[in-house]
């Protein structure tokens, strides 16, 4: 049976996805040389993405701040020690190519969650995370604090790789 809850989120989890497709497909655009195609891509993807929050926030899926650690802590436990171990394991079965990104995530999301642990344990003293300078790999999703690693601890890709966000 249809609700308007169950609708939200199937509606949610579609604006999500074709945001994040948007998005690689305007890297590809880009990397073609069609810089006004890459663009629109991007500015349909933000125009997904807000749909996709206006929809979350109907779902009041947007919390305080501790309550959305929290969520993120269940999300990225979930994601590392029930979702992506079977993936990993019918990737390999088969074969697949997907098996990389699988491991990578595997082990990301492990990091995901415990930076998301120490942020949950900062707010419940009232205070902010002390590290301003955050690193991302782009090649495996790893997050780092303070500075990038000399070599990725998930992928072993150049510290040099490492982009600041924020």
């Amino acid at each position: 049976m249809n609700t308007t809850q169950n609708n939200l989120k199937e509606a949610f989890a579609g604006e999500s996805q074709a945001s994040q497709k948007y998005l690689a497909f305007s890297k590809r655009a880009e990397k073609e040389g069609f810089r006004n195609i890459a663009k629109l891509f991007r500015t349909a993807a933000e125009a997904e993405r807000i749909h996709a929050e206006g929809h979350l926030a109907a779902m009041d899926g947007i919390g305080r701040t501790a309550e959305n650690l929290q969520a993120a802590i269940a999300g990225e436990t979930y994601e590392f020690t029930q979702m992506y171990p079977p993936m990993v394991q019918q990737a390999e079965a088969d074969g697949h190519k997907a098996k990389r990104m699988f491991d990578y995530a595997v082990k990301a999301e492990a990091v995901h969650a415990r930076l998301y642990q120490m942020a949950l344990e900062a707010v419940q003293q009232g205070k902010d995370l002390p590290q301003d300078k955050i690193y991302l790999c782009p090649i495996c999703g790893d997050i780092e604090f303070g500075a990038p690693p000399e070599i990725c601890p998930v992928c072993k890709a150049k510290g040099s790789c490492f982009i600041q966000v924020g």
